[in-house]
């Protein structure tokens, strides 16, 4: 058994995941997995991989069910947990790793549970629609359909899917210098005409209550944020530290990390921002 958890809890974690958006979550569920395999008959784990695949995403299925409707009372708007660093595992060269971007995880919440399930054992594990089938307890041809239908939910196609960017290192910097400098032509000329800021404080933190939009609103929502988060001997430190695969802005105080910023690019211009400050979301991000 030490022998499985070793060999799978890296492969399990990353859909355990992706199916929640939560890393606390995906813990628990690799956790509970684990344990409950102890009960199994060792003939079932013949094949432990789809196994162990079945039993993450039925524990993640009845977590998204009971998620929701938490959700529905969350102050603001939801983002999902981000990440610093997944497990290092043997396994995980057969788990796309760009499934784990930021932006990947935020279309995933427009989908049902199911489309979701359909949609990361698809693109993530790479299982065949007859595997899943087997899965979800769905024949191969209502796979194919759900599958279509989450891609459709998301708005994207698989060209689009393939070539989702991720803002580098250097592109990041000169965002950052921009804002510091508090350049509103520069910060402008970055971003997207349809450009969506998304901010999350859970009711703990301070955050926008609704999705910001126009290139104009975004840039002044940012400078006023960072205005009002300086210390008064000027601009707080400001890093950059790689989550969820991609280079975030990063704010700390002596208290350790309060904001987590990350952006999707299309074109090399801005199209998303998506930033943390939920206090109990940011406990991976150290």
């Amino acid at each position: 058994m030490q022998e499985l958890y070793k060999q799978y809890k890296g492969l399990l974690f990353k859909p355990a995941y992706q199916l929640t958006g939560s890393v606390t979550d995906a813990e628990d569920v690799v956790h509970d997995v684990f344990l409950k395999i102890y009960d199994v008959p060792p003939e079932k784990l013949a094949e432990p991989k789809a196994y162990l695949c079945k039993m993450v995403t039925n524990r993640c299925h009845d977590l998204h069910k009971s998620a929701r409707k938490k959700r529905e009372h969350y102050f603001g708007e939801w983002l999902p947990e981000p990440l610093q660093n997944a497990y290092d595992d043997s396994m995980d060269s057969v788990v796309r790793d760009d499934l784990l971007s930021y932006a990947i995880l935020v279309l995933l919440e427009r989908l049902t549970p199911t489309e979701r399930v359909v949609f990361v054992l698809r693109e993530a594990l790479g299982f065949e629609y007859h595997e899943i089938g087997n899965l979800v307890e769905k024949n191969e041809g209502n796979c194919r359909k759900l599958y279509s239908r989450a891609k459709a939910k998301m708005g994207i196609t698989s060209e689009e899917f393939d070539a989702i960017e991720k803002a580098s290192e250097e592109f990041v910097h000169i965002f950052i210098a921009a804002l510091k400098q508090g350049n509103m032509n520069q910060i402008v000329s970055m971003l997207d005409q349809n450009i969506v800021l998304v901010s999350d404080g859970g009711g703990k933190a301070k955050a926008a209550v609704n999705p910001i939009k126009t290139r104009d609103h975004v840039a002044r929502f940012l400078l006023g944020a960072l205005r009002k988060a300086s210390p008064a001997d000027g601009i707080p430190p400001i890093e950059i530290n790689k989550i969820n695969g991609q280079p975030a802005i990063v704010l700390r105080s002596s208290e350790g990390i309060h904001t987590v910023g990350l952006i999707h690019i299309e074109n090399n211009l801005i199209r998303n921002i998506y930033i943390v400050r939920n206090p109990d979301k940011l406990i991976h991000c150290e």
